[in-house]
């Protein structure tokens, strides 16, 4: 089933998306083994899991059993659809941090474009798999609207770490490699799209290509970062006035 791309670039070509899906998976379970449960690791295993379902999705589309392609995309779309609110989840976890009407958006627009996509029958109209990306697309309208919430909302979960990286040192690491994380699909995703204009029909293949990267930095950079910062000693506010009076 993979003579079709004999001799064309492999990029995030089958073989490639069903090795980032194991790499993922196998990340998800290495954090679920490796750190005590608690917020950030379970939201971290989140991420992960659902970085690697798309890979998955992609991979039935592009060389799987052929079966129900348009509902692998769907369930594609889902997986994703989860991954910018998780995103600021995980940095207010990392951060200790609430921020209830931020998350609150973030999951209600989040829910608003799965309901779309698993109730709408034309939710995703066709899909292709190209030699280097899988194509999913979506009618005119839902497209805008679906590419202003997911690159907004991965805007905002730049922000929210790096915002919370200033307000507090003691935490400012993990979430400076989370922001470090986004950037590393969000950068080459628009570059992509800007020097190989087709790829803007593919962005959810380019953008989840680049994203094992981000994987990467959740499990061996967020994490363990995360869990250190938990044992530092924190100074109290009377040792602070008196090393001010010295």
């Amino acid at each position: 089933m993979y003579k079709r791309y004999g001799n064309k670039f492999m990029c995030f070509s089958p073989p490639v998306m069903l090795a980032t899906f194991i790499i993922e998976f196998s990340l998800a379970l290495y954090t679920l083994f490796r750190y005590k449960l608690n917020r950030v690791s379970r939201l971290s295993v989140l991420m992960l899991f659902f970085l690697g379902l798309f890979q998955f999705t992609e991979y039935m589309i592009c060389g799987g059993l052929g079966l129900g392609h348009v509902e692998w995309a769907k369930l594609g779309y889902v997986s994703i659809t989860l991954l910018p609110a998780l995103g600021i989840h995980l940095a207010v976890a990392v951060a200790r941090g609430k921020a209830y009407p931020l998350l609150a958006a973030a999951y209600a627009t989040s829910a608003a474009f799965i309901y779309y996509f698993v109730t709408n029958a034309d939710s995703v109209i066709s899909n292709v798999c190209t030699a280097n990306y899988a194509v999913f697309d979506m009618q005119g309208t839902a497209l805008l609207l679906y590419g202003i919430y997911y690159y907004g909302w991965l805007l905002v979960g730049v922000a929210t770490a790096m915002y919370y990286a200033r307000k507090n040192t003691k935490i400012a690491e993990p979430l400076r490699w989370l922001a470090l994380g986004y950037a590393s699909f969000i950068i080459p995703t628009s570059l992509a799209n800007i020097l190989i204009p087709e790829t803007l029909r593919a962005i959810p293949s380019v953008m989840c290509g680049f994203a094992v990267i981000l994987a990467l930095i959740i499990a061996f950079r967020v994490l363990p970062l995360s869990n250190a910062a938990d044992k530092k000693p924190v100074k109290s506010t009377k040792n602070k006035a008196k090393t001010r009076k010295k």
